[in-house]
């Protein structure tokens, strides 16, 4: 595996990732990664890209929706693109992903449409996707929560008989979360076949990673006795192959892997933020010339095969998208306050009912002023 360096500093050195694709587009080999993407052609590679950028074009949307009133509230993924897609990529159909707020990208892999995107920001619903068709669970607000809702999930697999993989996600700030280390307790002690996705993108909100953790966060796993790697998360091949690897040991009975992949989150923590006012210029200059869409270009771009047909066709299919995702905001019908009550539990409950009469009540007095 890769050499962790406790003196590097973690905001702005990649130098101990494993990757398949510099910074500039050009391949490299990996021995720990190499034989996952065997597979992988040149036309995989330009849906690779297209989806990146019909992800980051669907992120660009939320900010505008946000600003315009239309969402309440969004969490951007500008810069993380690789990880979401590379790891999402490489899940089977019937896996399922445990993705935390900031995982849109996960959910448009894995089949979610425009107004999955924006409705539940808007909120319009406790979800906007069913769990179950798209192998996802809903995204986690709660920091670090949904790793135990994965480790659960993959021990029931396990005494159903069935080879699934869990992938619970989660980003730097999670693992200080206590959720994240029993949820990594459980997991080694019963070999759960899950996959531990750590989005490092250097910053929970205002904390640096570097008080996260003085050393790299892969480093801690082996100490729960799973296997880790940490890959850089601006490579979308890298991150590919490395999820990859670690499905494959989850799937084989071997128990958990963990991986952590090394991005940065180039925009604010969510549209309520302003990360101006806690980090400097120079570190996001930095990160801005590792930009993970800009690399396939250019290896694409050396292959040939960045042509003017394939901008444009890419180009269209993004705009096609924004357009969707804007009019799934724009048209959406407000529901009745009190539908919120809905689908909270399967069955009858007590305690819903209660709370349903006291809020009726409450929006009742504001009729009868009105009416006085």
């Amino acid at each position: 595996m890769h050499t962790l360096n406790p003196m590097a500093d973690l905001a702005t050195d990649v130098d101990d990732v494993a990757r398949l694709l510099t910074p500039a587009g050009e391949r490299v080999v990996d021995p720990d990664l190499q034989q996952w993407i065997e597979d992988v052609d040149t036309a995989a590679i330009q849906r690779l890209y297209r989806d990146m950028v019909l992800l980051r074009r669907i992120d660009a949307e939320g900010v505008a929706l946000q600003r315009q009133g239309q969402v309440g509230l969004w969490p951007p993924c500008q810069g993380q693109e690789a990880t979401q897609i590379g790891t999402a990529r490489a899940l089977r159909a019937d896996d399922f992903a445990f993705p935390s707020y900031r995982e849109t990208g996960v959910v448009y892999a894995r089949g979610g449409k425009p107004s999955d995107y924006v409705l539940a920001w808007r909120g319009e619903g406790h979800s906007t996707y069913d769990p179950y068709e798209l192998h996802t669970a809903t995204q986690q607000i709660i920091i670090g929560a949904q790793s135990l809702h994965a480790v659960g999930y993959a021990m029931g697999v396990q005494r159903d008989g069935g080879d699934q993989v869990a992938a619970a996600y989660f980003g730097d700030g999670a693992t200080s979360q206590g959720d994240v280390n029993e949820a990594m307790v459980f997991a080694s002690s019963f070999g759960a076949p899950v996959v531990f996705v750590c989005t490092n993108n250097q910053w929970a909100i205002s904390e640096p990673v570097s008080v996260q953790a003085r050393f790299p966060i892969a480093g801690r796993a082996p100490g729960f006795g799973i296997p880790s790697m940490r890959v850089d998360g601006n490579d979308v091949l890298a991150c590919l192959a490395a999820m990859r690897w670690a499905i494959d040991h989850a799937r084989k009975g071997r128990g958990p892997a963990f991986l952590e992949a090394v991005t940065y989150r180039m925009g604010p923590h969510t549209t309520s933020d302003d990360p101006t006012r806690y980090r400097d210029k120079e570190e996001v200059e930095i990160w801005r010339r590792r930009d993970p869409i800009d690399r396939v270009e250019a290896l694409l771009r050396a292959e040939g095969v960045f042509d003017d047909a394939f901008v444009a066709e890419v180009a269209a299919d993004a705009d096609a998208l924004a357009a969707e995702v804007r009019q799934a905001a724009m048209g959406a019908v407000t529901r009745a306050p009190l539908s919120i009550f809905d689908d909270v539990y399967a069955e009858p409950h007590s305690g819903i009912d209660e709370q349903r009469a006291a809020y009726a009540a409450y929006l009742d007095g504001f009729a009868a002023t009105q009416e006085g």
